[in-house]
């Protein structure tokens, strides 16, 4: 198949299409390589993957004309839309660059669907959509409609932007929400990433509230393997939980990485963020059912992975 990804160069977006590369797939790739973490971050997420089936564009899906050029030239079989402003905490300073990324920027991937014929369509949800009214663990038909934050809030816009495509030009539209992701090449604005940094750093951790406020984490290569499953699988329209279902108090997730880095973490403790969920909790029973869709790396494994690749990676020596 000839697959477009959208935010090819991020953390899942480049681990998708080395797998996809694996199984004769043609990747498309495409990513502005943004400021908002250090962009040489995303160069080294490809700059590995030597394969003549795989390219990486530089485009910004904001921008009709850029993508204009990349579907008439390419003719694509299946669209995987990863690209996203993603973080809650940056959503509120810069809320309406996420509406314009993540609200117009999925119009214009949609249109180009529309204008092209491209039939099968996955769009990366967040468990963020659910926020603090949903009874855990989170099912797929829950409402959804108190959205904590701008992130949350665009997001879920894309979703029913998402349907309505589906409804009017019968597009295949799989919603894959995704809980917490963590691994190797994770990003640098996410929790295990920062804990990791600061304790190898001998710095102080921030932790917002209590530390009880419990994550669904999932590793990255659980992830892959759900998007991969539903590549395989087109439905009409469905939308489909892909989470750890192991959920973990943040502050119990710091001294697993205690035990595995072998530093004491200092922490400070400051107000909670307002616009911050208190859970998020997967409900995978849809996901098992529909897709096969199996978790296979506990979080203890996870991290180990994490802390090792950071070590080699990411560590000044």
């Amino acid at each position: 198949m000839n697959i477009l990804v959208t935010g090819g160069a991020g953390f899942i977006g480049s681990s998708l299409s080395k797998e996809l590369l694996k199984t004769g797939n043609r990747v498309i790739a495409i990513d502005n390589f943004n400021n908002y973490y250090n962009p040489l971050f995303k160069k080294e997420n490809v700059a590995d993957i030597k394969n003549k089936r795989f390219r990486i564009i530089k485009a910004d899906i904001t921008k009709p004309n850029e993508l204009k050029k990349i579907f008439a030239k390419y003719k694509f079989d299946k669209i995987v839309h990863l690209a996203a402003r993603a973080g809650v905490r940056d959503s509120l300073r810069r809320p309406g660059l996420f509406l314009k990324t993540n609200l117009q920027g999925t119009f214009n991937i949609l249109e180009k669907a529309r204008e092209y014929g491209i039939k099968d369509f996955i769009f990366a949800g967040t468990s963020a959509v659910y926020g603090n009214d949903t009874v855990a663990p989170f099912k797929e038909d829950s409402l959804c409609i108190k959205p904590l934050n701008p992130y949350a809030m665009s997001k879920r816009a894309g979703e029913l932007l998402c349907y309505t495509y589906h409804n009017l030009y019968g597009i295949n539209m799989t919603i894959l929400r995704f809980f917490t992701v963590y691994g190797p090449k994770g990003r640098p604005d996410m929790s295990i990433y920062i804990f990791t940094e600061s304790m190898l750093a001998g710095k102080k951790i921030k932790i917002f509230g209590d530390g009880t406020a419990e994550r669904d984490f999932t590793y990255i290569e659980d992830i892959v393997s759900g998007i991969i499953l539903a590549l395989k699988k087109p439905f009409p329209f469905e939308i489909i939980n892909l989470g750890g279902a192991r959920p973990i108090q943040v502050l119990k997730m710091l001294r697993l990485l205690e035990k595995i880095t072998g530093k004491k973490a200092q922490i400070v403790y400051e107000k909670p963020i307002v616009g911050e969920s208190r859970a998020t909790n997967a409900n995978i029973s849809k996901a098992r059912k529909l897709l096969g869709y199996k978790v296979t790396t506990p979080i203890e494994i996870g991290l180990n992975s994490f802390v090792k690749w950071y070590k080699k990676n990411r560590l000044k020596n």
